[in-house]
């Protein structure tokens, strides 16, 4: 699996439909309304590096109201609980 975090501006005044016409593009698993430098955030999730040119440039940078883009390929992934095995001591819980 390939995850794929993109960062996106929108014009202001359409950031809602922004975020709901790029919620329903294939290989987009969430999307949301940020602060900061961008306004929206999308997560995509494909099989292979080769699907995040189709969903990135392919479809989401066509949406209206799309105005840049900036996308991030993540290497690896880590949970709450693959962190908490990572750093657990095999001590039991102290209650």
């Amino acid at each position: 699996m390939v995850t794929a975090i993109v960062h996106i501006k929108a014009d202001v005044d359409r950031i809602p439909e922004v975020a709901q016409a790029i919620a329903e593009i294939d290989g987009v698993s969430e999307v949301y309304s940020i602060t900061g430098e961008f306004d929206l955030l999308a997560m995509i999730r494909v099989q292979r590096y080769e699907e995040v040119a189709e969903v990135v440039p392919g479809r989401l940078n066509k949406v209206a109201g799309v105005r840049h883009t900036e996308t991030h390929i993540a290497f690896r992934t880590y949970s709450r609980h693959d962190l908490e095995a990572a750093f657990s001591l095999g001590l039991p819980d102290a209650d």
